[in-house]
């Protein structure tokens, strides 16, 4: 082997390495290989059950190319039969070296003959190398058509072109094959993220989807943002790092407790059946009190009526988006009634606890509730801490910790402020909030019509400068929210 041969397949070597995307890899192997042979037409297959797929095409002489980063050559497979000479040098796990493809007769040569006849090519000389992986294992097949010499005439293959290449086909499907374990690394860590992701949706039917959902307009708000001029760019690692961190934001609420994260009524189901058991006794009691004669008809008639309005206030209350200070009022003159059970012991009509669930202005869940609920990002941000997260993906934990920070330092749990909210924060903190008020499987709200929502977010940005402003702009903008 040459000096220039050595040096070319050990600059092939590095260039191999360096690379991580198989169909890239894939294209690189092949214009490599056909430099060294000094060829006109080469083909790069590699092996999928009993068949050989083509993966990468070229033909300079035609000006053709398929394969790779431009989609799979529209080619059935080539069967791993005797009769096929790429093969054959894949079956019998040898180089073959043809001199004149239209005068062997040892293969079947039918397929290139009618591609000729097509095209006007002329095929004639041909080098074809199994490609085999550290475990020995054949994974392909190099295949390279018609040497050229000096003069850019078509010959035969030099003898001892067949060791370069096999050298070089050694270090590429070596290559292949970790650039398919990471792969397969790669996909099934996302796998487990997504699967994680879909736990916490599945495991309340108020969460159902929010972070698929998110995740889907977050991909096309980061195309929408790199399609703008004098806006971001997210690179294909950092727009997976990016849908990583909205896939696992609420990774801690699978350790929140359900009654907090569905509930649906401000009421507790256990407060709701005594209130409920407790004016049944109130109008039991005036029915007693009237048949004694302690009570005239139309008093026992009016307590009756005013425990009817008492529950529909208190289911009015319960169920609704928000608390109106007229109902807070009329609550407020409920917490000051009476009435007194057989012993003559006075009770209240609603207690103190069930008084301060009903005043919850906004929502269902009370101050304690709420905290329970907050907790979920300091969870999440636990729970990532155990995770090794490789350098492209470094910032996760960090980003989906950080959801509910706002830039004026009302959010939580850090209360961060302008510039200490990170960018990508700021996107997955619009994302989420727009999916919250248009869900339609939320316990205390029903679904918010989008307009709505898009003003709240562009108020929650201009006014209470809660929102970068102009990203809240560009999200409005970008309609991404629709598929």
């Amino acid at each position: 082997m040459r000096q220039e041969d050595m040096e070319k397949i050990l600059r092939v070597g590095v260039l191999l390495s360096s690379e991580r995307d198989l169909n890239r890899l894939l294209e690189q192997i092949l214009v490599c290989v056909m430099e060294l042979a000094a060829c006109d037409a080469g083909t790069l297959y590699l092996r999928e059950g009993d068949a050989l797929r083509f993966e990468i095409m070229r033909n300079d002489t035609l000006n053709t190319y398929s394969g790779g980063t431009k989609g799979a050559p529209n080619l059935p497979p080539v069967p791993l039969s005797c009769d096929n000479v790429c093969a054959m040098a894949l079956l019998e796990d040898r180089t073959i070296c043809i001199e004149d493809v239209k005068n062997n007769k040892d293969y079947d040569f039918s397929g290139p003959i009618r591609y000729d006849a097509m095209t006007g090519y002329n095929t004639r000389s041909m080098l074809v190398v199994p490609m085999r992986n550290r475990e020995g294992e054949r994974i392909g097949v190099l295949q390279l058509i018609n040497a050229l010499d000096e003069e850019g005439n078509v010959c035969a293959f030099a003898p001892d072109m067949a060791l370069v290449v096999e050298s070089v086909a050694s270090q590429a499907a070596i290559t292949i094959q970790n650039v398919r374990y990471m792969e397969e690394i790669k996909d099934l860590f996302q796998s487990f993220v997504r699967v994680m992701s879909a736990a916490v949706d599945e495991r309340t039917p108020y969460n159902a989807s929010h972070a698929r959902h998110m995740a889907e307009c977050g991909g096309r708000f980061v195309d929408y943002l790199g399609a703008c001029e004098g806006q971001r760019s997210f690179s294909a690692d950092e727009k997976e790092e990016f849908l990583m961190s909205i896939l696992l934001h609420d990774i801690g609420k699978l350790v929140t407790p359900l009654e907090v994260m569905n509930k649906a009524k401000r009421l507790l189901p256990e407060q709701y059946s005594q209130i409920d058991q407790r004016m049944e006794a109130i109008r039991l009691r005036a029915e007693i009190a009237y048949l004694s004669g302690y009570i005239t008809l139309e008093e026992k008639e009016q307590e009756i009526s005013r425990t009817k309005d008492a529950w529909a206030l208190i289911q009015e209350i319960n169920t609704a988006g928000f608390v109106r200070d007229e109902l807070l009022g009329q609550l407020e003159e409920l917490r000051g009634r009476t009435y007194r059970d057989r012993e003559g012991r006075e009770h209240p009509w609603i207690e103190s606890e069930e008084y301060a669930m009903l005043s919850i202005r906004k929502g269902t869940l009370s101050e304690e509730e709420r905290g329970i609920m907050e907790e979920h990002v300091s969870i999440t941000d636990r729970l990532l801490s155990q995770i090794h997260f490789s350098n492209n993906l470094s910032h996760v934990r960090e980003w989906a910790a950080a959801h509910h920070e706002f830039l004026n330092g009302t959010g939580y749990p850090r209360h961060m402020q302008g510039d200490e909210v990170p960018y990508e924060v700021r996107m997955i903190t619009i994302l989420d909030i727009f999916d919250s008020l248009v869900a339609d499987d939320r316990p205390y709200k029903r679904a918010m019509p989008v307009e709505r929502a898009l003003s709240i977010l562009k108020s929650m940005a201009e006014q209470e400068g809660k929102l970068d402003k102009e990203l809240t702009e560009l999200f409005i903008r970008s309609r991404c929210w629709e598929a």
